[in-house]
């Protein structure tokens, strides 16, 4: 008959299983372990973009954002407090120069313009009547004057006949005296209508210039009104597209507020916005690449906002194809200032691992190798970042994301 296992040497083989079960468990993970990390001490080469480093030219120059936007847009506010009754067209449709867009109410308008030409006709007739009414006064005054010359004639001859006769004896001294007197009153009486026609043609004169004048400035005003009343009627003032339009019928719209916006969708422009920082760097003429995907369009800074906002300053670019099929408005880009140009340099591509002028860490080929090395980069474009030391012409380096691979000073190409 076998002997019963105590209870204690039992549980002591059962603690024996469960440790060796244990140990097995543990070494286990670290072999795994170690074969993971060991599988991540090589990159597969399909995943890595090599740049060589060579000699040749780099255009300095800092990056700033970028948004397309149309070449030409305009605007269009309503010159006069209004409702919308009618709108004619939607957004994104074509309009010709002088095509209706939308109907204003313009009852009112029209109501206060024709009271103004009414206004207009009435300052005319009396304009015409100050004409009439100074012809007439000043006839009646030169007919004053020749009846008095006349009387200045006849006055004269009386006085030579009383002259005459007292030269024969016949007349007398008082006659001649009183006929002398008679013609100096009639010579003065002359002289004086004369005088008072003068003053009269330059007062008319005056007067019906001042009226004139008044009357000139009512039809410019006149004028501005009925230019008003014609931009009220909305029109398009150029072959574009409608890019924005009120369409909301009944709304209230104040002098002023915006009713639609046509733009030129056939040429484009860029508006840069860049940290005032690199304000001295911006100036206008300045030559730009603005890069969309992989295509680059050249252009040269039209424009730069004088004062900044937020820390920011604007810009905008003209560029050279103004009409490429990749622009389209609200398109994002980034945008490369050109500052200055560096001559028979160290070069390698840009990428992600670059974020200015300092030292970095990069992976260089060696064989089937990857070997980490402190190296100094100085300026930059979007192409290109200068090396200043710790790389030579020929090494190939890894400028693709190598972010996973930080720790690591050594690793195996697969």
């Amino acid at each position: 008959m076998d002997r019963e296992i105590p209870k204690d040497v039992q549980l002591k083989e059962r603690r024996k299983k469960i440790i060796k079960f244990s140990l097995i468990g543990i070494v286990s993970v670290i072999l795994v372990v170690a074969l993971i990390s060991f599988m991540r001490a090589g990159v597969d080469r399909k995943d890595l973009v090599f740049s060589k480093v060579e000699k040749g030219t780099i255009e300095v120059s800092v990056s700033a954002s970028g948004k397309v936007v149309p070449a030409f847009e305009e605007i269009i506010n309503s010159p006069i407090n209004s409702r919308i009754l009618e709108v004619y067209k939607k957004g994104g449709d074509s309009v010709d120069v002088g095509t209706p867009i939308l109907k204003l109410d313009l009852q009112s308008a029209e109501t206060d313009y024709n009271k103004l030409l009414d206004e207009e006709q009435m300052r005319k007739y009396k304009l015409e009547q100050l004409k009439v009414n100074n012809k007439t006064k000043l006839s009646d005054m030169n007919m004053q004057i020749k009846v008095s010359a006349m009387k200045l004639s006849r006055m004269k001859v009386e006085l030579r006949n009383e002259h005459y006769l007292d030269s024969l004896g016949a007349g007398t001294t008082d006659k001649v005296k009183q006929a002398e007197l008679s013609y100096n009153v009639a010579k003065l009486e002359l002289e004086q209508l004369k005088q008072q026609y003068n003053n009269e043609c330059q007062i008319a004169a005056a007067e019906l210039k001042v009226q004139q004048l008044d009357f000139n400035i009512f039809r410019k005003s006149l004028a501005e009104t009925k230019r008003v009343l014609d931009d009220a009627r909305i029109r398009s003032p150029r072959k574009a597209i409608l890019t924005f339009i009120n369409n909301q019928i009944g709304a209230q719209i104040s002098q002023g507020g915006q009713v639609a916006i046509i733009s030129d969708l056939s040429h484009f422009k860029v508006e840069g916005e860049i940290a005032d920082t690199y304000s001295d760097r911006v100036s206008a003429g300045g030559k730009v690449i603005v890069k969309i995907g992989s295509e680059q369009l050249e252009g040269t800074v039209s424009s730069v906002t004088p004062l900044s906002k937020n820390g920011v300053i604007s810009f905008t670019v003209q560029l050279k194809n103004d009409h490429s099929p990749r622009l389209r408005s609200g398109l994002k880009t980034d945008v490369y200032i050109m500052n200055a140009v560096k001559e028979n340099v160290l070069r390698i591509a840009n990428g992600s691992y670059y974020a200015g002028a300092g030292e970095y860490y990069l992976f260089v080929q060696n064989g089937n190798n990857l070997m980490k090395r402190k190296v100094r980069l100085g300026d930059s474009n979007f192409q290109y970042v200068e090396v200043i030391s710790g790389l030579q012409p020929g090494d190939q380096i890894v400028v693709s994301d190598m972010t996973n691979y930080k720790n690591r000073s050594k690793l195996k190409i697969k």
